[in-house]
């Protein structure tokens, strides 16, 4: 079954093949079948593989598929090889399982639009390049992938490029993202002159044998991983990106942030696990990084009245989290809450999605309210994926994930108060501003009449994202509350566990009871500002509207770097208007042009002057060659 590996990406890249060259000729139903379709049976194959690597796990849990040679100079080669452990499986089963939900809600949510074929091609091509990143077995193949995906959200956040404005954000995130992805090639070309492969088992094999922990190389290749990770996964300071992204189809929304793009910094940092140990200094760079991330974006989330863009700060934060996770060195706990924020995630975006769609594509949360009884699977659903980014105590899946990294940010081996403290800090900014939104949306009185209800291929989706945003939390229990780690035990076939600090192992409790409070006080604020007593937001908006308008621009950053770099670089293209490289060139035309009249009038057609113009020729040829 294993043997199969390689149709899981290969099939989503061929609907995308099919699709692009013969699209044309098949009916919606038939475009339909094939984007769905194929990303369907990738998720498939995919748990049949992982139903096959659990029960009987091949040799050190590691099966390579070598497909073919790609790249052979000199003693260099890098073949298409493909690679599979807990880590690539778990991405895997993500990517297939919630893109396939993703793609069946499109079906019926893009039904009237005349992209049709055009998203469903490019949805595939996401889908096939991000299955290539996480398989990878070199770095060379997982940067394919990796430049695959950044493709792939630019064509899908300005798939509707006749509105300029989303030609922008596509262009916005495409550069940003590039920002990054230069420093992470940076960083390939130092491990390749350090290792001389991109094989990443062999680097992660070399690489604590030829580096000591702390040293300039392992450091300097940590950092440009790391620029790589913090574009893709927009982490400050390069996540100003991700808010614009909303300006694509809200499927594109729940795909980017739930199981795609914004998850690749997350897998390659827990990939090249052997390289950031090495490098401390890089480590507590990253937890530091993200509990920033988590802070800024959840005040952020606090003044949206987009749902999208609410729920855009809101996986930037998330991912925070996971960022603050892989710097203690939690690697496992990283990952876990990846899994979890997948399908909480999903469920949101594709819910606000709904509610868009009924109130006839209107985005305020403060246009809508009473929808609760107007959209109740809709309601239900999303109070589901809301309660579990709120991480609601003991019932949902986010309340499992979420104490495991604020447990490692207290009694990790790395961690310290300081650390979670913002975490502590964030889970009650994520209660808050989650119960706001749903209120905000469901609750109160309606401002609008919806004029239209989910069917059946947006119904379904939403209902088994809502169960697994509960229950899949309970495949890996804390401490103390049962022996059930059955995550962490797959993972700790490719990742190392963290150690608990000496004299800490026996507080967890203590700590989940304090988050449980911070969680159930932010959704008491949530419900005192917004339903018991309305005139409490209006009046702290009026106290603080400064602060407020620096929370709802992202605390300034678009403008800083306007002025840093957009509006230096239109200057100078305005100075340099004409291109003056292009004066050298239109000189040497215009010198050409100029001495055409005079070399024409030789040209006169008198035999004895072309007879006399040769000979004058060879004598001045033959006089340099003798004195020479």
């Amino acid at each position: 079954m294993l043997e199969i590996l390689w149709l899981i990406p290969a099939i989503p890249l061929a609907g995308f093949f099919l699709l692009s060259v013969m699209g044309g000729l098949f009916s919606r139903k038939a475009i339909a079948w094939v984007g769905a379709g194929s990303i369907g049976l990738s998720a498939l194959l995919a748990i049949l593989v992982g139903i096959q690597f659990f029960s009987a796990p091949p040799a050190g849990y590691v099966f390579r598929q070598s497909l073919w040679s790609w790249i052979e100079a000199g003693e260099f080669a890098s073949p298409i090889a493909l690679h599979l452990d807990p880590l690539s499986l778990i991405f895997v089963l993500v990517v297939t399982v919630v893109g396939f939900l993703i793609h069946l809600y499109s079906v019926e949510f893009m039904e009237e639009d005349e992209g049709y074929r055009r998203f469903f091609a490019y949805m595939n091509l996401f889908v096939g390049a991000m299955l290539i990143l996480v398989l990878a077995d070199s770095l060379i193949l997982l940067y394919l992938g990796w430049e695959g995906v950044g493709l792939g959200s630019y064509l899908l956040i300005g798939f509707w490029y006749q509105d300029p404005s989303n030609g922008y954000a596509a262009r916005k995130a495409f550069i940003i993202t590039r920002v990054g992805d230069t420093a992470m090639a940076l960083g390939l070309f130092l491990l390749f002159t350090s290792f001389g492969t991109l094989d990443i088992p062999a680097i992660t094999i070399a690489a604590p044998q030829t580096w000591s922990p702390g040293g300039q190389r392992a450091t300097l290749a940590a950092l440009l991983l790391l620029g790589g990770a913090l574009g893709k996964s927009a982490q400050l300071p390069l996540q100003t990106w991700l808010p614009d992204a909303m300006a694509g189809p809200t499927p594109v929304s729940a795909l980017i942030h739930a199981a795609t793009m914004v998850t690749a910094g997350v897998y390659l940092i827990a990939r090249m696990h052997a390289i950031f140990e090495l490098a401390p200094a890089v480590m507590a760079l990253i937890a530091a990084i993200g509990a920033a991330t988590l802070l800024l974006s959840g005040f952020s989330a606090l003044t949206q009245s987009d749902i999208k863009r609410v729920l855009a700060y809101s996986t930037i934060s998330q991912i925070g989290y996971m960022f603050l996770a892989l710097g203690l060195g939690a690697w496992s706990a990283a990952i876990f809450h990846f899994f979890t924020h997948a399908f909480f995630k999903a469920l949101l975006f594709l819910g606000a999605g709904a509610v868009i769609m009924a109130m006839q594509d209107e985005h305020d949360m403060f246009k809508m309210g009473g929808l609760r009884k107007k959209m109740p699977v809709t309601f239900w659903t999303f109070t589901a994926g809301a309660a579990s980014l709120a991480a609601l105590p003991l019932v949902t899946a986010g309340f499992y994930s979420k104490d495991q990294i604020l447990w490692y940010a207290w009694a990790g081996e790395n961690g310290s108060p300081w650390l979670w403290a913002a975490g502590a800090l964030g889970a009650l900014i994520t209660a808050a501003y989650t119960a706001r939104m749903v209120i905000l949306t469901f609750f109160g009185e309606a401002k609008r009449e919806p004029d239209r209800k989910p069917g059946v291929l947006i119904t379904i989706p939403l209902v088994v994202l809502a169960v697994l945003a509960l229950g899949s939390g309970f495949i890996e229990l804390p401490h103390n509350m049962g022996e059930v780690q059955l995550f962490s035990g797959w993972l700790s076939h490719s990742l190392p566990s963290v150690a608990i600090k000496e004299g800490l192992g026996a507080g967890e409790f203590t700590f989940q009871l304090a988050a449980s409070v911070l969680v159930l006080g932010g959704l008491f604020l949530g419900y005192l500002f917004y339903l018991r007593r309305p005139e409490l937001a209006t009046a702290t908006k009026r106290s603080f509207a400064g602060l407020h308008r620096l929370w709802f621009h992202g605390w300034g950053f678009n403008w800083l770097y306007d002025q840093l770099f957009v509006r230096p670089f239109e200057w100078l293209s305005a100075v340099n208007r004409r291109d003056f490289i292009d004066y050298f060139y239109t000189t040497i035309a215009r010198a050409n042009r100029g001495l055409y009249p005079l070399l024409s009038r030789t040209q006169s057609g008198r035999l004895r002057w072309y007879a006399f113009g040769i000979g004058l020729g060879a004598v001045i040829i033959i006089t340099i060659i003798a004195l020479s």
